[in-house]
């Protein structure tokens, strides 16, 4: 007689299992479960079938599968100490068949929602965590911002998966502190923050999501500067060619910005003439005529200066 192990994912709303778990179930002579609190029991259950629930033990799940055919309910924390037990009684030869059924499955994105449930617990019990604000957590965004551009440009795959995995903690963690305010004082939900971008990202791409035709990534920027004026229209607000810019970016950057969308509206205007910043904004100009991002130059240079200065203090040891 076999012992399937059933196991399903608690990212997965309990019920919605695959065809062949509910075949394995409704046909199994015993279901077994370790608690009565198991989140799958209300719905099979409802479903006209019979679960016992016992105090597991490998040797007891066994026993029972060699008389008659066994399913066991796996637990939201996976069994590992009871599938252990079993797993050394199989090396013995003294088990029956045992498989491993998988009743529903992780989708791509779904740890996204155990970030959502641990910024939940920790805005709740950790001192720390439940006094921020959104101006308190602003420094924390940029510095881990920084870190991520850091990483990026020091070639460290693993690196960049932690520093992105900061970055998306922080978005977690702004999204539940606008949680805890009411819709009319502005509050909201991380699941309005992604359902925001999805709605925007999908509006600003009609050559994927429609009919539109583009001959290439010039004609994508185009059609998303003239979605953007017109989602602008739509909202009563008076169109210029610099919202969106944030002054409080680095200045390099924020001059390159500048210039890129004065250019892009063909604005007559001339770039400061006289003093240091005239010349570094000329600069700029130089960098983005020749396809360069300033920033990122400038960047690179200043690493290349900081590993000199650190050769130079090996040498000097």
């Amino acid at each position: 007689m076999p012992l399937i192990l059933l196991a399903t994912t608690h990212r997965v709303a309990p019920g919605l299992l695959s065809r062949r778990a509910w075949q394995v179930l409704e046909r199994a002579d015993r279901v077994l479960a370790g608690s009565s609190e198991h989140p799958q029991l209300p719905y099979l259950l409802d479903a006209g079938i019979t679960i016992d629930v016992i105090d597991p033990s490998p040797q007891v799940l066994v026993d029972a599968a060699r008389k008659q055919d066994v399913v066991w309910l796996g637990g939201p924390d996976g069994d590992e100490a009871l599938l252990r037990g079993i797993g050394e009684l199989a090396v013995s030869g003294k088990t029956p068949t045992i498989e491993v059924l998988h009743g529903s499955y992780d989708l791509p994105g779904a740890r996204l929602l155990d970030l959502v449930q641990v910024m939940d617990v920790l805005r709740r019990d950790c001192p720390w965590d439940r006094k921020q604000t959104h101006a308190t957590l602003a420094p924390y965004l940029l510095e881990e911002a920084y870190e991520l551009v850091d990483t990026i440009e020091s070639g460290s795959t693993d690196g960049l998966r932690e520093e992105l995995g900061d970055v998306l903690m922080q978005v977690a963690f702004h999204s539940v502190v606008a949680s805890e305010r009411s819709e009319e004082d502005g509050g909201f939900t991380i699941d309005d923050v992604a359902g925001g971008i999805v709605d925007k990202l999908i509006r600003r791409h009609p050559h994927v999501f429609a009919d539109v035709t583009v001959s290439g990534a010039d004609e994508v920027n185009e059609n998303w500067e003239q979605i953007k004026a017109a989602e602008r229209a739509a909202k009563d607000e008076d169109p210029s060619i610099l919202d969106g810019v944030a002054l409080g970016q680095p200045a390099l950057s924020l001059a390159a910005q500048l210039h890129r969308r004065a250019t892009r509206a063909q604005a007559p205007v001339e770039p400061p003439a006289d003093g240091l910043g005239a010349r570094l904004f000329a600069l700029v100009q130089e960098a983005q005529e020749q396809g360069l991002d300033p920033e990122a130059e400038l960047r690179q240079a200043a690493r290349g200066y900081r590993d000199a200065i650190l050769a130079w203090e090996e040498l000097s040891r």
